[in-house]
């Protein structure tokens, strides 16, 4: 199957080290209560809501000093993620393909039955770590799914 959206497959490598190494790093931050002081330095802000000017309207684009760690980790999960959903496997056939687009429906729609649970039951500023988790989760599960999959079905044609 000819399959145009995809990388080569040694892409996959390289990103299997970054989502590793992103969500290691992510954990960190999480646990130190996502605050960092490293890696401070001047960025542009193309708005920034909670900085309101003197005369009370929003601030659009300023130069702002600011820890850019989580930054960093969040391009790193979603690069690594990209790169190990959406490389080519060693043997890419109609099989592949067909788990390929089945473990992305899937989770897309597990995805979004998990943001609907997470909506109707969980309030405040735990919801919004809910949204900021569902900046990954679709290409986490699909991940999984998908590697799943492969694995389960390997095991029966042995």
């Amino acid at each position: 199957m000819q399959s145009n959206y995809l990388l080569p497959n040694k892409y996959k490598t390289i990103g299997w080290l970054l989502l590793i190494l992103g969500i290691i790093a992510g954990v960190i931050f999480i646990v130190n209560g996502y605050e960092s002081n490293a890696l401070t330095t001047k960025v542009l802000s193309v708005y920034n809501g909670l900085n309101v000017t003197v005369n009370g309207k929003p601030s659009f684009f300023n130069i702002e000093e600011n820890s850019i760690v989580d930054e960093l980790i969040t391009i790193t999960i979603i690069i690594g993620g990209l790169l190990v959903g959406f490389s080519k496997e060693k043997i890419e056939d109609e099989f592949i393909y067909k788990l390929r687009k089945d473990s992305l429906v899937w989770a897309i729609i597990f995805n979004y039955a998990v943001l609907l649970f997470a909506t109707v039951f969980i309030y405040d500023l735990a919801y919004f770590h809910v949204l900021v988790f569902n900046m990954f989760t679709p290409l986490l599960f699909f991940i999984i799914r998908f590697n799943f999959l492969k694995l389960k079905s390997a095991s029966h044609e042995e």
